[in-house]
Formats: structure tokens, sequence, C-alpha cells
């Protein structure tokens, strides 16, 4: 990082990580009333499952529940600008947060600035990404999948959750590392993406590990996954370098509300959310999942956001997909 970039960081992070000392007279009656959280997939995908548990376990620790609301598009990005542009700052509205939300900015024009406009209360865990066909597709490996390719150029259709996901960067730097022609369609979550998989309506897709029922029911294949070791569920699927790819993908997310939210309202969810994340009912379900806990305090995460979308950045360009000059500064 230069001294420049080192320099704006922090001037940006300052008034954000001393929030801590604003509004503490407001924690002592928080929460009042529901809150909501913001899943931005559809219902059915593995955000909308593991999030829907630890919604619950948290509301065992607060005086009032949390509620879960599906607002997906836009990779993940929607619901999450919709919450920046019209939810007020009092913690009674949240939103997972996909690393999409920090790569989109550098691949059109945004209305929201992350390292501005979240007030980040907690990280969580990181989706298992991996390669999948139909059950009776006629390639039982990735090298299967990669031979075929480059004998029909332009045949390879893949669907992820949308551009800008860690699934549709993954892909292309594979595709392009070994050669191959392939065309992307963008879908709402995995929900919509595995029955067009399924379907035939695309060659492969490349999802999260709610694909395990449909694996397990051998209407979906496994031909590799993105992690850095093999899933303890399926641990005979290939990792990327296993195959011969080196490299390995994680796609890291956490919740965060509107800017401006007070410190000590933030310290209420984090504190909460912490709780539910060791709960033995969600460490089932990240299990289920295939997921880590990847924990980060409300300080950490919004350093570590910062890095992201500075990172985002970088990679795009790297592989000719950026765009813009980032998110608007104010």
């Amino acid at each position: 990082m230069t001294l420049f970039r080192a320099a704006g960081l922090a001037a940006i992070l300052v008034p954000a990580l001393v929030l801590g000392s604003a509004g503490a007279a407001t924690a002592a009656d928080f929460p009042t009333r529901p809150i909501t959280l913001i899943v931005p997939w559809p219902a059915g995908g593995s955000a909308d499952i593991q999030l829907r548990v630890l919604a619950s376990a948290a509301s065992k620790h607060l005086p009032q529940p949390i509620v879960i609301e599906n607002k997906p598009g836009g990779t993940g990005v929607v619901g999450v600008a919709q919450m920046i542009a019209a939810a007020k700052p009092d913690g009674y509205t949240i939103s997972q947060i996909a690393i999409s939300v920090m790569r989109i900015p550098w691949t059109q024009k945004v209305t929201y600035n992350p390292t501005t406009d979240l007030s980040y209360i907690i990280h969580l865990s990181g989706f298992l990404l991996g390669v999948v066909v139909k059950g009776d597709a006629p390639w039982q490996t990735w090298q299967d999948l990669a031979a075929w390719s480059r004998a029909n150029p332009q045949m390879l259709t893949y669907g992820t959750v949308g551009a800008g996901s860690t699934h549709h960067i993954t892909m292309e730097q594979i595709a392009r590392r070994l050669g191959l022609t392939v065309t992307h369609v963008p879908f709402k979550g995995d929900a919509e993406l595995f029955p067009n998989v399924i379907g035939g309506h695309v060659v492969a897709g490349v999802g999260t590990t709610s694909a395990g029922a449909l694996v397990d029911a051998g209407e979906l294949r496994w031909l590799v996954t993105f992690g850095a070791e093999p899933s303890k569920r399926w641990p005979a699927v290939p990792t990327l370098r296993q195959v011969g790819i080196d490299m390995a993908a994680e796609s890291p997310y956490g919740l965060a509300g509107p800017k401006g939210m007070p410190g000590a309202v933030v310290k209420v969810l984090h504190d909460a959310l912490k709780k539910a994340l060791f709960e033995p009912e969600h460490l089932a379900i990240l299990d289920q999942l295939n997921q880590p806990v990847v924990y980060k305090s409300s300080r950490d995460y919004t350093l570590y956001a910062h890095k992201l979308y500075e990172d985002a950045g970088e990679e795009l360009q790297a592989l000719g997909l950026r765009k813009t000059d980032g998110a608007p500064r104010s």
C-alpha cells in the first residue's frame, strides 16, 4: 500500500473506529422493536440458509427478534444499496455484505461507497465455491469438461450469482489460465442457478454448497471446488490445485448497517451476533454448508473491508474487467 493510500485510509477509518465513544446513551433501550436483516439473495441459497439460523440464534441474546428480508439482485448489491439510501442509521436495518459490494463499484457506476457509507458490525464466514454440472452430464471430471471446451470453442456456458461475484471472477481467471472460451450467464442466486444447470440451460454452474442436497440426490455433480483444502463433506472432489490450477478462491462476508450508526448500538449488535456465531445450531449449519467461522470484530472488519475494496480494484484491473475509477467520493 502506498503512503498516499495508507494516509487516505487512516483519514477514512479514524472516525469509524472511534464510534464506540459516541451514542453511548442510545444503547440502553436498543432494540425496542424487531431488527431487519437484509439477505441480498433469493431464499433457499447458502446465505439465506445460514443467516436465518444466525438470526434465530442472535434473537436469544436480544430483547427483540431479528427478521430476514430477502432483497435479491445486482450480485448481492441491490439490497445493500437500498439500505444505504433509505435506512436510518439506528441499527434496525442491517444487511449481509458480500464481496461483490466491494467489486461492483470498479465495474459499473453505483450510488454508494463501501469505504464511507457502511457501519461494519461483524465478519462471519465465507462461502465454499465450486463447479457443478448435471448429474447425468458426460463429464466425470473437471479435466473432461476443460477438454470438451477446448474441442468445442464458445460452447461452455456457465452460470453464477452475478457479474463481479467471486464465482464469476474465479471462473474467468481459470478460463484465461487454461485458454478456454467461456460465456458467463448471471442469475440472482444459487436457488435460481441450480435449476438452470439441471435443466440444461447452462452447461455448468459455479455455486456454493447449498447444492449439497442436489448433489447427494444425484441431480448435480461437483467437478472441482475452489477452497485451499478439499471439502469435508465431499473429500473426493478435487480442489483447483489438485487439478493443476495453482489458485484458491474465497468469498468472505459479514454484516453492516448504514453509515453513522452509534458505536454503542454497533456493539450491542456485534456482541449478540458474536454469541450467535458460536451457538451449536449455527456451527452445525456452517458445518453442513462446509463454511468456516471467520470472525472479525467491528474494528477489524472495517479495516478488512477497506482492504478488500482496494484489492478488488487491482484484481479487476489485472483481469481487464475494471471499467470505472471506483466508488463515488464525497
